[in-house]
């Protein structure tokens, strides 16, 4: 048989296509592409829906529990975290169990998640509930790339990526206004069923369209010392970064953390070099483009994770909008990227990765410089279409970029590539959230400190601002005592809500920068060339090679 190059025709048995792949092409024929990706898409967006909707539920969260920010964004970084973690144990599961069992897996996981997320009683539990639900999630991401890729030939995957791009955005286009309405309407637990009816479906379709596992032999060891080194050096580093910005930089037990994080990342390292059976292994660095486009994916990871974190919560904390206005603010950029990924996709398969993924920051960079300009009057068409700006810069970079990392990788590694692709985008935003957070905080105590200090009695404009307010109360029947108090407890409010916006804008100025900045790598990107059909070098190894 001889390969075509168009998404009708069957994938032809050969060194970059598995048997099984082969033989699910002769069963269903040549629709089969089209069932996996649709497959595969349904889990992702499955997953993905509540990692998105929670940017929204946040505010909400914190009035019900009577928490503060600093712990709400948990819900977020650990969520992200604990899949960064287990998205390195995707190409172990599938080598050992199969693409379906591990499909399947995942999704009942989070499914149990789901449920359980509905009747949580504090936020502790909750936020251990959203940890159990990123670990399931971890697996299912670097899954679905490894799907698209097995049923796309080498000189398709940049399509391929633009289909798998638009499926990872389809949940954060969707997922906040859908959530929004929700959370108007019914409250904000209900989140947690909205996507158990594509939760069912996906497991239906999965049961059927998915290959077991194609191994024959002993499954090999889990590198548990690995998956333990990893998990130590993430949780420590988004800890101890969080812990600092509210204790102190410089509290022993901070420092600590800290230190066990560079500990722990030095050693993870060195074992994954070692160890016969590593977590990652670290042969996919050897592909030329693969680490300056790791670079650029965890800045990726960075702007798209903390722009989707810090746009729905100004609006909601600062401008004082309902959930549901949140969430559509993010529907059209969102949708905007689905029909930019195609392209992208094309673009990157036509004239390599460089070109898009080069502009593509660029745009982001000048959407986040536009977002520097929030002010309490900020009209919601105008922020929705920076956001949409900086939504066309991300769908250029994204497709191009997986394209650069993982084309030309041998078959027998693409597993590997992607969950090390996908651990380096999702640590991306872990830390994009995190810092954010983290940024947002202590700005906002630095401009409200400055401020303070501005508000003496020989400020002539403050105290003219005293005398009206306390001029109001007094005629709405408050004692001369109390209408000062409230005038000046208001005075507060007012310097706290400016500083929350300078606040808001300086951490889009370090996006601007950091954006800027990543262009340096993308410039390293060479097009790839197409793995040759060497019968043994490139083959999917056999269980013990």
């Amino acid at each position: 048989m001889t390969s075509r190059d168009d998404n009708s025709a069957p994938l032809p048995a050969g060194p970059q296509t598995s048997p099984a792949i082969a033989a699910m092409f002769a069963e269903f024929g040549p629709n089969y592409r089209l069932l996996a990706v649709f497959t595969a898409m349904a889990g992702t967006l499955a997953t993905l829906l509540p990692a998105t909707i929670v940017n929204v539920v946040i505010p909400e969260i914190i009035g019900a529990f009577g928490i503060g920010q600093d712990k709400a964004q948990w819900l977020a970084t650990g969520f992200m975290a604990s899949s960064t973690i287990t998205m390195l144990a995707n190409s172990w599961m599938v080598h050992s169990f199969g693409v379906r069992f591990t499909f399947l897996t995942s999704l009942g996981v989070f499914m149990l998640g789901s449920i359980a997320g509905m009747f949580a009683p504090n936020e502790d539990i909750l936020i251990a509930i959203r940890v159990f639900q990123g670990a399931a999630a971890g697996v299912m991401t670097p899954l679905t790339m490894l799907i698209m890729f097995q049923v796309f030939p080498p000189e398709q995957r940049g399509r391929a990526m633009g289909i798998f791009a638009m499926g990872t955005v389809m949940a954060p286009a969707l997922g906040p206004s859908i959530g929004g309405m929700v959370i108007d309407a019914l409250g904000w637990r209900y989140i947690f069923f909205l996507e158990l009816p594509l939760l069912f479906a996906a497991i239906a379709m999965g049961s059927v369209f998915l290959t077991g596992r194609e191994a024959t032999g002993p499954r090999e060891k889990f590198d548990w010392a690995g998956l333990f080194l990893v998990a130590i050096f993430v949780s420590t580093l988004l800890v101890g970064l969080s812990e600092g910005q509210q204790e102190g930089w410089h509290e022993n037990h901070v420092l600590a953390l800290l230190i066990m994080a560079g500990v722990s990342f030095v050693a993870f390292i060195a074992w994954e070099l070692m160890a016969p059976q590593p977590l990652m292994q670290l042969r996919v660095f050897q592909q030329p483009s693969f680490a300056p486009a790791a670079i650029i994916l965890f800045v990726f990871g960075n702007g798209l994770f903390g722009s989707t974190y810090l746009a729905p919560l100004f609006m909601q904390t600062v401008q004082g909008s309902t959930a549901l206005s949140a969430g559509l603010m993010l529907m059209a950029p969102g949708l905007i990227m689905v029909f930019v990924f195609p392209v992208a996709g094309a673009m990157s398969d036509r004239f390599g990765s460089t070109i898009p993924m080069v502009t593509g920051m660029l745009i982001f960079s000048f959407s986040c410089y536009l977002m520097t300009g929030l002010d309490l009057d900020a009209p919601f068409v105008t922020i929705t279409i920076w956001i949409m700006i900086g939504r066309v810069g991300l769908g250029l970079v994204m497709p191009a970029m997986t394209a650069a990392a993982m084309g030309g990788m041998p078959l027998h590694l693409i597993s590997q590539a992607s969950g090390i692709n996908n651990f380096t985008r999702q640590l991306g935003g872990a830390f994009g959230v995190n810092l954010a957070s983290i940024m947002l905080s202590q700005r906002t105590n630095f401009f409200s400190e400055a401020m303070t200090a501005t508000q003496t009695a020989a400020n002539t404009a403050t105290l003219d601002l005293l005398d009206k307010f306390s001029g109001l109360f007094d005629m709405a029947g408050l004692t001369e005592l109390t209408s000062q108090e409230v005038a000046m407890f208001y005075l507060g409010r007012m310097i706290y809500s400016q500083a929350y916006m300078l606040a808001f804008r300086d951490c889009f100025t370090i996006l601007t920068v950091v954006f800027l900045v990543a262009v340096i790598p993308a410039l390293f990107i060479r097009r790839p060339a197409i793995p040759a059909a060497a019968p043994h070098a490139q083959r999917p190894p056999a269980e013990g090679d």
